[in-house]
């Protein structure tokens, strides 16, 4: 009979069990699925079943990790996903978030900046953890990211981004996201992308703060090469501060334009 084993294609007799498949398999496997459930090692296998065999604490091969994305994004776009080279322009609220979004679906090396350290009140919205309090956010973040997808590359610049070393460090990236808090910084990174570097696009973000409305939060087409995320008027000030969930969706929204970029659905 012809059955599935970790998104891949298996041949077997007739009239085993999931644990006898498993044992062959992968010996040792201690979580075993059964299309989609939970299920024990005595359950009787038919044509057509889909397993999955998991040994807890066991990281997978990059082949492995690789077969199980491609099939959940289809082999087509996985490949153009793990191509990519994306930068990431200071990895606070929104660039860290984005980075986690962007390892999770495959993207296959990033490119990120940051000078900051973390501080406790990053906390409230930035993808790290108290004992990470004090470390360069760059590190914190490559060690995050590689427990998500330790097969992606990153690269990691723990530096101040100036108009001079911008073009230099995301020389390689097709896409550059914008994640300052700063509104002149904002600019300059805008800027220097559109004129220095043409064959690169650059998603952006202004308004986030707060808690208001959801849907006020769109993604914008400003030019062929420029994206603009946020609701444009919500700054952070006394009484409207940064805070995860609209940070959150800023941020995906950024990754979610960046991965329509890669695959050509930029419009």
């Amino acid at each position: 009979m012809k059955i599935r084993i970790n998104e891949r294609a298996a041949t077997t007799e007739d009239g085993l069990t999931l644990g006898a498949v498993a044992e062959r398999h992968k010996p040792g496997a201690d979580v075993l699925i059964l299309n989609g459930f939970p299920t024990t090692p005595n359950t009787i296998l038919h044509d057509g079943d889909e397993l999955f065999l998991i040994k807890r604490g066991e990281i997978p091969t990059e082949d492995e990790l690789e077969g199980l994305m491609a099939a959940r994004h289809t082999p087509g776009v996985h490949t153009r996903l793990k191509q990519a080279v994306v930068g990431i322009a200071g990895v606070g609220g929104l660039g860290s978030a984005v980075a986690v979004a962007l390892a999770r679906v495959g993207v296959g090396r990033l490119v990120i900046s940051d000078f900051d350290v973390v501080e406790p009140s990053n906390l409230n919205r930035q993808q790290y953890f108290t004992d990470q309090i004090g470390r360069y956010k760059v590190d914190a973040l490559v060690e995050n990211l590689h427990r998500i997808n330790p097969y992606v590359t990153v690269q990691a610049h723990c530096t101040l981004l100036t108009p001079e070393n911008i073009p230099v460090l995301f020389s390689e990236c097709s896409i550059v996201v914008e994640a300052f808090d700063r509104a002149d910084m904002k600019a300059m990174l805008v800027n220097r992308v559109l004129d220095a570097m043409p064959q690169s696009c650059i998603v952006a973000a202004s308004g986030m703060a707060g808690y208001g409305v959801n849907n006020s939060i769109v993604t914008r087409t400003v030019s062929k090469r420029l994206f603009l995320v946020g609701d444009s008027v919500s700054e952070a000030r006394p009484g409207s501060g940064l805070m995860a969930p609209r940070v959150g969706i800023a941020a995906h929204h950024q990754a979610n334009q960046v991965v329509r970029i890669i695959l050509g659905e930029e419009q």
